[in-house]
This record gives C-alpha cells, sequence and structure tokens, in this order.
C-alpha cells in the first residue's frame, strides 16, 4: 500500500477526528517549551553554579523550535491562526530563519519529497564521506545557508523556483525586518555592554544546531528518491523528551503522510498506520550508527 491508498481507506470520522485543531495542546506544550528556554536563560544570567554547561540544552531547546516554526507553517499548533503565526515569527527570529521564505520552501519539500530536481532539500547534498558528514552535522553549513538566504532574500535575490511572484515582495520586508531588528539587537547589547544574549542565545543555538541536525538527517537520509511517503520517510521511536521538544515529529512518515494531522493527533495516527511504516529506527543513535557505518562503505 502507498501513503495515497492509505489515506482513501480512511473514514471521514477518523479523518475528522485526526485533523481536528485545538488551542489547549498547542499552548500547553508551548508554555513549557518557551517555559524551560526562559528558566534556563535566568539560570545561565544569575551565574548558577555550573551555568556554563546550562548553554548545551538551552541551545537545544532553541534550535528545535525549528520543528515548532515547521508545525506553525503548516497552521496545525494552534486552532487560532494568530497563535501559529506569532510563534512561527518567533521560532523563525530566534534561529535566524525568515518563516515565509521557509513556508513555501518546505511545501515544495512536501510536494515533491525526495524527487531529484524539485525536492529543495535535495539541492543540498546529504554527506558521503565522514569528512563531509563530521562537517554536516557541526552546523557550519546550516548558519552560513540560513545568513546567505537573509541577505539575498534581502537584497531582492528571491529567485527560487518553489517562490511564487506574488510572495517576493513579502519575503523582501520580512528578510529586511529580520536584519533591522538584529542590528537593533546586537546596537542595544554594545550601548549597554552586556554580553547576556550572547550567552544566553547566540552561544547555546551554535552548541545546539549539532543536535538538530543528527535529529533531521534521519527523516529522509538511506530512504529512496520516490514519491511515495511511506518508502521516502523515516519514523523513529525516541523517549519522551525529544519527542517534546520536537513536537512529535519523529513520527515523520505520519507527517509527511498526513502533514494537516497537528502535532498532538501524531501518536493517534501512528497506531493506525505502524503496520504500514517501512523505514523505522529504534532511537537516533542507532540511526547515526547506520548511517556512518554506509559511508565507510563508499
Amino acid at each position: 500500500m502507498n501513503h495515497q491508498d492509505f489515506l482513501s481507506n480512511l473514514s471521514s470520522q477518523t479523518r475528522k477526528k485526526l485533523t481536528q485543531r485545538l488551542d489547549g495542546p498547542g499552548i500547553k506544550h508551548l508554555a513549557l517549551h518557551w517555559g524551560l528556554i526562559i528558566i534556563l536563560g535566568l539560570a545561565i544570567y544569575l551565574g548558577t553554579p555550573g551555568w556554563q554547561l546550562l548553554m548545551i540544552p538551552q541551545g537545544i531547546l532553541i534550535v528545535f523550535l525549528f520543528t515548532l516554526l515547521h508545525e506553525s507553517v503548516h497552521q496545525t499548533p494552534f486552532r487560532t491562526k494568530w497563535l501559529n503565526d506569532v510563534t512561527a515569527r518567533v521560532s523563525g527570529f530566534l534561529i535566524f530563519l525568515p518563516p515565509i521564505w521557509f513556508k513555501y520552501f518546505h511545501f515544495a519539500h512536501h510536494r515533491f519529497t525526495q524527487v531529484p530536481g524539485k525536492d529543495p532539500e535535495l539541492a543540498t547534498e546529504k554527506p558521503r564521506t565522514i569528512l563531509s558528514y563530521i562537517n554536516h552535522v557541526s552546523g557550519i553549513p546550516t548558519w552560513i545557508y540560513h545568513f546567505k538566504i537573509l541577505l539575498q532574500n534581502a537584497l531582492g535575490d528571491c529567485n527560487s523556483s518553489f517562490l511564487p511572484k506574488k510572495a517576493v515582495a513579502s519575503v523582501v520586508k520580512e528578510a529586511r525586518l529580520l536584519i533591522l531588528s538584529y542590528i537593533t539587537v546586537l546596537w542595544s547589547s554594545m550601548f549597554f555592554q552586556s554580553a547576556t544574549l550572547l550567552w544566553i542565545w547566540i552561544i547555546p543555538i551554535f552548541l545546539g544546531q549539532p543536535f538538530l541536525r543528527f535529529y533531521l538527517l534521519a527523516e529522509h537520509a538511506l530512504c529512496p528518491t520516490v514519491a511515495n511517503m511511506f518508502k521516502n520517510s523515516r519514523t523513529t521511536f525516541t523517549n519522551r523528551f525529544v519527542r517534546f521538544i520536537a513536537w512529535n515529529m519523529p513520527y515523520h512518515t505520519e507527517h509527511h503522510t498526513y502533514p494537516t494531522v497537528p502535532f498532538h493527533k501524531l501518536p493517534d495516527l501512528h497506531k493506525i498506520m505502524q503496520n504500514e511504516l517501512i523505514h523505522k529506527e529504534i532511537g537516533y543513535t542507532a540511526f547515526t550508527g547506520k548511517y556512518i557505518t554506509e559511508l565507510k562503505k563508499k
């Protein structure tokens, strides 16, 4: 069975239950995620003993706002539109990824998942050697790409095939406002001679980025470049904490099969389609070991 056959076999009642959007679950999840970031940020700021070590979990919590941004552009974490829009903007700001631009990038990824020449995620080749793997998980290429996109968009160089002409003006305005915001934050920090944001935001996100790279690589790497979502995506079984910070996106085959299902309903969708899963892994450590083994064979 392919993913389209699976969807067509779902009853209308099941579809309705799976795609019901609610504010409650998203607000509770958001309050805890943002709350942990604020608590750790305060602990670092106040110089709690061992505060230097706290920058790693702080960075992980912040960079994994990527998964919230990802969900928010789908308009699924909350029923209320402005809540989705605000969380997308805040998340995008903190990880230097413009949300409007990312929305079109990501929708093209969903429309053409693992289709060479059409899926924008395939424009950046997956690591094929140990050296390129180390470079990839360092997060350095990711930051370079984020800043490059911001600058290109701000200059009006928006020629990506997935970006419709009607969206160009919004994308350019978004990039310019983001850059202005970053300059304002930098100037304010220099004016007040404060390194607070450096310790509670900038350094942590550089420390946290490798963890996000490990996580994201498992979504489609080592899967065939075919259109069937059951074959081109992977579900990774993991612990509750990872599912929490990733907003249930380890259920990735489920998400790609039925992207309008909110994060809090993905476990229910998993129960329905678990027997159809082709690519599944017991943890990110297991996947990483498998990926490195494949690299050594080349």
